[in-house]
């Protein structure tokens, strides 16, 4: 769900934002202006004044540029930094050859370009920065107009003065631009942490309202589910044999649907729950039957195949994943064309459950946004064999997904290469396992359950 990624979110935070940049970049072009009016006036010193402040409106004019050409909340990307970077860096190094070289004290600053690539950019672009700079600073250290250290002479500083201070830029930017790099990659791993947190949290607060309204719904239709019941066997009764076939069986198939409302709204209660009656262990082929028999009836068929490595796992029954699995194959059954195939793998390591139906498939909006409420294929009503599948709330995939993955599970959607979707959920085999009753093979005996895990039981 890219949308809601959030590695994606700090990605995008940790772009500069340009109205930062320029800011920094006006505090550096008024040190250097006044480091060269006061060398120029101040200290009196015969600096190539006319060329030091043609370099530095080099630099005021990308500024100027800059504000004009984009807005203040303009971000960066990372391409557009480190060669704004590398520009500072060539600057600095052109009023230092015309200032003197390495033997300028103000020589040190090249480290600061390197330092605030190391916060924002990735580890390549700074390497490149760096390597610049020093390869710059190199060139400084053999080639550069002398210093006028007094107004009427000239002090050459030994080349081994000259060679401590390229080494002290070197090592500077080294070990800065890694210790820089290393704390800004540490708060941006904690601020992902933080973000996938939120979010997890967000989902979870949008299921707990939803059990409550759940609840709600439950006991609201509990009353009129009752009456339609109950209407539909004075009609049967009063009927009796005079009805005719057509009307009789639509009279079955009513009391069946309304049988089996009852059933959803009392498993909506229990969600997350393993009340009586869901604690017992089964196979994975009987839990795969127990979700397929409801949607026989249905008008479509559905093949269903059972394969794997190894004895047969087995689970314990949870009212939440059965309630997210039914969910899934409903809206397969409700989508396809005329077949959904239901297939169930395991290996010693894992085991799927792949459902697949031969209708249009999904939208790119549910596969971009897969998980999220709100995001529903019903939002136009469809024709499906006669009968009409009405718009929906895009509640039940969020609710189906965030069921199945509280149980350990890893759900993923996509569409088959020809038409139809695809939904696999797959566990890992100890997972899926965990909480099982002790299974007997009459060749080996009690078979031991495998230890228990986090994860909630299916």
């Amino acid at each position: 769900m890219p949308d809601s990624d959030p590695n994606g979110l700090v990605r995008a935070a940790r772009h500069l934002r340009l109205d930062t940049f320029v800011r920094l970049r006006w505090l550096a072009i008024t040190g250097q202006s006044a480091a060269v009016v006061g060398a120029q006036f101040g200290l009196g010193l015969a600096l190539p004044f006319g060329w030091c402040f043609l370099v530095i409106a080099a630099s005021s004019w990308l500024n100027l540029a800059l504000r004009i050409r984009f807005p203040a909340s303009y971000r960066l990307s990372d391409d557009s930094a480190a060669l704004l970077l590398a520009f500072d860096i060539i600057q600095l190094a052109a009023l230092l050859f015309l200032t003197g070289g390495l033997q300028n004290p103000f020589s040190l600053l090249f480290l600061a370009p390197v330092l605030i690539s190391a916060t924002a950019l990735p580890p390549e672009r700074t390497l490149a920065l760096g390597l610049l700079a020093v390869g710059l600073a190199t060139l400084l250290a053999l080639l550069h107009r002398p210093l006028p250290w007094f107004s009427d002479g000239r002090i050459e500083l030994p080349f081994l003065y000259v060679s401590g201070v390229w080494t002290a830029i070197l090592l500077g930017t080294a070990f800065t631009g890694v210790y820089a790099w290393r704390v800004s990659e540490e708060t941006r791993q904690l601020a992902q942490a933080l973000a996938a947190t939120e979010l997890v949290l967000a989902r979870e607060q949008h299921l707990s309202q939803l059990d409550g309204l759940a609840a709600a719904a439950a006991h609201e239709l509990g009353t009129p589910l009752g009456t339609i019941m109950l209407v539909t066997k004075e009609l049967i009764r009063q009927l009796g044999p005079t009805a005719s076939p057509a009307v009789a069986d639509d009279l079955n198939l009513l009391r069946e649907q309304v049988d089996r409302c009852r059933g959803i709204l009392s498993k909506l209660t229990s969600l997350d729950g393993d009340g009586a009656g869901f604690l017992e262990t089964v196979s994975f082929s009987h839990l795969v039957e127990e979700l397929v028999a409801p949607q026989r009836a249905l008008g479509i068929l559905l093949a269903v195949t059972s394969q794997g490595d190894g004895p047969e796992p087995a689970c314990r029954r949870n009212a939440g994943v059965m309630f997210g699995l039914a969910n899934i194959l409903d809206n397969a059954v409700d989508f396809a064309d005329a077949r959904v195939v239901v297939e169930a793998r395991w290996t010693l390591d894992r085991v799927w459950l792949e459902i697949r139906d031969d209708g249009p498939g999904f939208t790119s909006e549910v596969l971009l946004r897969a998980g999220e409420p709100y995001v529903t294929t019903r939002n136009t009503e469809r024709s499906q064999g006669g009968d009409t599948v009405g718009a929906g709330l895009g509640l039940g995939l969020f609710i189906a997904k965030t069921l199945i993955e509280r149980s350990g599970a890893q759900l993923t959607l996509s569409n088959a290469a020809g038409l139809g979707a695809v939904v696999r959920v797959s566990w890992a085999r100890h997972i899926f396992e965990r909480g099982a009753a002790p299974r007997h093979s009459p060749e080996l005996g009690t078979l031991p359950a495998l230890p228990s895990v986090d994860p909630a039981p299916i």
